[in-house]
C-alpha cells in the first residue's frame, strides 16, 4: 500500500495488538483488490494495472497473511488461552484454517488466469466464490477480534507478556 499524507502511522513492535489491527487494514485492502478483480474482469484478459494489483495481493496474503496467522496462533492466541476468559479462539483458528484453504484456490486460479490470459467460465464462478466467501470470513473474523479479542488482551496481559509478544513478532520478520 503507498503512503498516505496525515495517516497514523502503523504500529511497531511495542504496540503488537496494534500491529495486528494496521494488519487487519492491510487485508481488507488487499482482499478488496482481488474481490473488485474477480468481479470486473470476468471473461477477458486483464490489464496490466490488474495483472500487478493481484500480484501485489497474492504475495501480501502469501508473506504478510501468513505471517498474521502465526502472529496470533503462535504468540498471542497461547498467552490468552492460558487465562481462559477466550472462548472464541478456536472459531477464530478454524477461520485461520479455512482462509488457507481459500487463499490456495484463489491464488492458483489468478497465477493460472496470469499466466494463459484467460480464465475458463466455471473457473471465473470459482474465483467469484472463493473470493466472496473470503470477504465474509474476514469480515465477521476481523471484526470479533477488532472488538473483541485485542481490546480484552490489553486489559489481561501485563506489560511484560505484550513486549514479549512484539519481540517474538520482530523475531518473524528477521
Amino acid at each position: 500500500m503507498g503512503v498516505q499524507i496525515g495517516a497514523k502511522p502503523d504500529s511497531g513492535f511495542d504496540d503488537p495488538l496494534g500491529m495486528l489491527r494496521d494488519c487487519h487494514r492491510r487485508i481488507e485492502h488487499f482482499l478488496h483488490i482481488l474481490c473488485t478483480v474477480a468481479e470486473r474482469a470476468q471473461g477477458r484478459v486483464l490489464t496490466e494495472e490488474e495483472t500487478a494489483a493481484v500480484q501485489s495481493a497474492l504475495n501480501y496474503f502469501r508473506v504478510g497473511g501468513q505471517r498474521h496467522t502465526a502472529d496470533e496462533e503462535e504468540s498471542l492466541f497461547p498467552r490468552l488461552m492460558a487465562t481462559g476468559e477466550f472462548a472464541e479462539l478456536n472459531r477464530l483458528e478454524h477461520d485461520h484454517v479455512e482462509a488457507g484453504e481459500l487463499h490456495a484456490e484463489v491464488e492458483s486460479l489468478c497465477r493460472s488466469w496470469i499466466a494463459t490470459g484467460s480464465l475458463p467460465e466455471g473457473d471465473g464462478r470459482r474465483l467469484l466464490s472463493s473470493t466472496g466467501r473470503l470477504r465474509d470470513l474476514y469480515q465477521a473474523h476481523i471484526q470479533v477480534e477488532d472488538s473483541v479479542v485485542f481490546p480484552k488482551a490489553a486489559q489481561i496481559l501485563d506489560k511484560s507478556t505484550i513486549d514479549t509478544i512484539g519481540r517474538e513478532f520482530r523475531a518473524r520478520r528477521h
